[in-house]
């Protein structure tokens, strides 16, 4: 009887370990993540990946571009992906929230486009060039216009501030600055429109194709990041999304979906000044 007992007692036992292995297995990391509209294929693409992880992230649309740091600061989101690291530098300092970057991302790269010309050489004295007016937009594009040979900036602009930081304008072009959406929408009136990324490809355009001149990977204030709060950077969860992020296969995906008109780049945060 006793041999039974323990037979059954051992049995049992067996069964608990079992199903509490099981309950193991099953358990998941949930991490919501905000993004705005551009970011969605990418992210619907690394939540796939995620779930074999045991991660399940859930993820949040905005509209905006204050929102989600707004809602990453109040915790209703745990991270978020949908700026560049010189606007996210810009925002925590005037809210004064403790967020941090924990991975670099892409760039979607400002470009130069010309219903005109060909050849941003081929400028002419006193075009007129359309940028968008938001200041970190305008700055981005006086720097590109800049790189471009069109202009000379002020020394040690670093794409804050508007047309006064021109200091040699040699063509005597004017820059005429306008809600970042119009830029697309008046290149059949002007010489040139310097357009961001999202806005050149909702106008039909394949930027690495059909920009005169574009950015690249060099335009370190223009990377993408992924965010965090500070005091939850080192989170093991969020370390395998940026490892899930940060692949040959996502960074395929990326180059497939948005016809290599987004640049992934996964670069230390040291050198985006982390």
């Amino acid at each position: 009887m006793k041999r039974k007992v323990f037979g059954i007692v051992v049995s049992l036992l067996a069964i608990v370990a079992v199903l509490a292995g099981c309950g193991s297995n099953d358990e998941e990391t949930t991490v919501k993540v905000g993004l705005n509209g551009s970011g969605i294929p990418i992210w619907e693409f690394i939540k796939e990946k995620a779930a074999d992880e045991g991660i399940n992230i859930e993820l949040t649309e905005f509209s905006d571009y204050v929102r989600p740091n707004d809602a990453l600061a109040d915790g209703d989101i745990d991270l978020n992906a949908f700026q560049t690291v010189s606007y996210f530098d810009s925002f925590i300092e005037e809210r004064d929230y403790d967020l941090v970057p924990i991975a670099t991302t892409m760039i979607a790269p400002m470009g130069f486009y010309s219903e005109k010309i060909d050849d941003v050489g081929d400028v002419p004295g006193n075009a007129q060039i359309a940028v968008p007016q938001e200041a970190t937009n305008l700055g981005r594009a006086l720097l590109l216009a800049e790189q471009a040979g069109l202009i000379t900036l002020e020394d040690g602009f670093d794409g804050n501030g508007d047309l006064s930081a021109i200091v040699e304008n040699p063509k005597n072009i004017e820059f005429v600055p306008m809600v970042a959406a119009q830029t697309a929408r008046v290149l059949p009136d002007v010489t040139g429109a310097i357009i961001n990324n999202g806005v050149a490809v909702e106008a039909g355009f394949v930027p690495v194709q059909d920009a005169v001149f574009i950015e690249d990977d060099t335009a370190t204030p223009y990377i993408n990041i992924i965010a965090a709060q500070g005091d939850e950077k080192d989170k093991e969860a969020f370390q395998k999304i940026v490892d899930i992020y940060q692949t040959d296969e996502v960074e395929e995906y990326i180059l497939e979906v948005y016809n290599e008109s987004l640049i992934p780049t996964f670069v230390p945060l040291e050198q985006i000044g982390w």
